[in-house]
């Protein structure tokens, strides 16, 4: 049985932190953003994350609705995970948050460690609801 979802923050701005902290939930958010990805795609994309923590990272965003999961009737059984339109909204709160560690990593001069903020193409005919 599913364990009952922990009571969130009243803050707004605390409640918000909470539902995407974590070193993996916002990674995983960007990959979806893209389109909807099976467990096996997102684990590649992450060599670093064991799958262990990348199915509890996703039943957290799952349970906090900003992420969806797909069940296709197929042997063998096939998942995909989509961002939802909740999820969707933090969108451009990541991409800000990646334009300011870049800027940040430019003014300690470590630029040189930092990838590039990629705005991928969404693909708005496979968001989930």
């Amino acid at each position: 049985m599913a364990e009952p979802m922990k009571r969130l923050p009243e803050l707004p701005v605390e409640r918000a932190l909470k539902v995407i902290s974590g070193r993996w939930k916002p990674v995983i958010l960007y990959y979806v953003f893209s389109g909807p990805k099976r467990l096996s795609e997102l684990k590649r994309m992450m060599p670093a994350i064991s799958q262990k923590v990348l199915i509890q990272q996703l039943r957290e965003m799952e349970e906090h609705g900003l992420v969806a999961r797909r069940i296709f009737t197929e042997i063998p059984a096939r998942v995909e995970y989509s961002a939802t339109e909740l999820g969707l909204g933090l969108e451009p709160v990541l991409l800000a948050l990646c334009q300011w560690g870049q800027r940040h990593a430019e003014a300690r001069n470590e630029a040189r460690d930092i990838a590039d903020c990629i705005v991928r193409p969404r693909r708005t005919d496979t968001i989930a609801a």
